[in-house]
C-alpha cells in the first residue's frame, strides 16, 4: 500500500487548508458535545457551536476582530471532568471540548501543528469508542483490530474525502466553505457513528 496515508497529506496543505479541514473535523464531533450536554445537564453547545462559528470565520477573513482569547475563556468552563461523570459519553465530549480548543489555539498562534492535533484527537475518539466496544464485550484486542473496525475505516474514509475536497481549493471563500461543512456532515453522523 504505498498511497500516502492522511497525516502525510495534511502535513503538505497550506495553512489556511489545515485550519479548514480541522474546522470540519469539528463539525463531526461537535454533536458528540452537545448529545452528551443535554443528557447530562452539564455545560453550554451553544458556546462551543459559536465558537466554532467564529473559527471558521476567521478562517475565511484572518483580519476580522475576534478575540480567540475571549472564546477560549468562554470554552474553557465548559469541559467535562472525567471524575465527575460515569458515562462512556464523557470522553467524546472532553475530546470535542478540546480539539475546539485546539483548533482555537492554532488559530491565534498560527501553529499548524494544532490543526493536525484537531485530526488526531477525532481519530482518537473513535478508537477510545472501539476499544471500550471490545472492552464491554470482554474480546481481546490488538492496534489492527481497531484500526481494521469499520468505524475507524469509515472516519478515515471521511477523513480523506475532506482532505481530498480541500486540497483542491485555491482559496478558501464562503460557497467552499459552506460546500465543506455540509460534506463534514451529509451522512448524518458524528465521528462515533451517533446520529445526528
Amino acid at each position: 500500500m504505498n498511497k500516502p496515508n492522511n497525516f502525510q497529506r495534511i502535513r503538505e496543505l497550506n495553512t489556511v487548508q489545515k485550519a479548514a479541514l480541522a474546522a470540519a473535523l469539528m463539525e463531526r464531533m461537535l454533536p458528540n458535545y452537545s448529545l452528551f450536554s443535554d443528557a447530562l445537564e452539564f455545560g453550554d453547545p451553544a458556546v462551543l457551536k459559536n465558537a466554532l462559528a467564529l473559527c471558521w470565520e476567521k478562517i475565511l477573513l484572518p483580519k476580522s476582530k475576534i478575540s480567540i482569547e475571549k472564546l477560549v475563556e468562554k470554552v474553557e468552563p465548559n469541559v467535562p471532568e472525567v471524575s465527575d461523570f460515569d458515562v462512556f459519553g464523557v470522553y467524546p465530549a472532553i475530546d470535542a471540548a478540546t480539539a475546539l480548543l485546539t483548533l482555537l489555539h492554532g488559530i491565534q498562534s498560527k501553529d499548524e501543528q494544532e490543526y493536525v492535533n484537531v485530526c488526531k484527537i477525532a481519530q482518537g475518539t473513535v478508537a477510545r469508542l472501539i476499544e471500550y466496544q471490545f472492552e464491554l464485550d470482554e474480546q481481546p484486542y490488538q492496534a489492527k483490530d481497531v484500526n481494521q473496525h469499520p468505524l475507524m475505516e469509515y472516519e478515515v474514509g471521511v477523513l480523506s474525502e475532506l482532505i481530498d475536497f480541500v486540497s483542491a481549493l485555491n482559496r478558501i471563500d464562503k460557497d467552499n466553505v459552506k460546500a465543506l461543512r455540509h460534506l463534514a456532515v451529509e451522512d448524518g453522523h458524528t465521528n462515533i457513528g451517533v446520529e445526528i
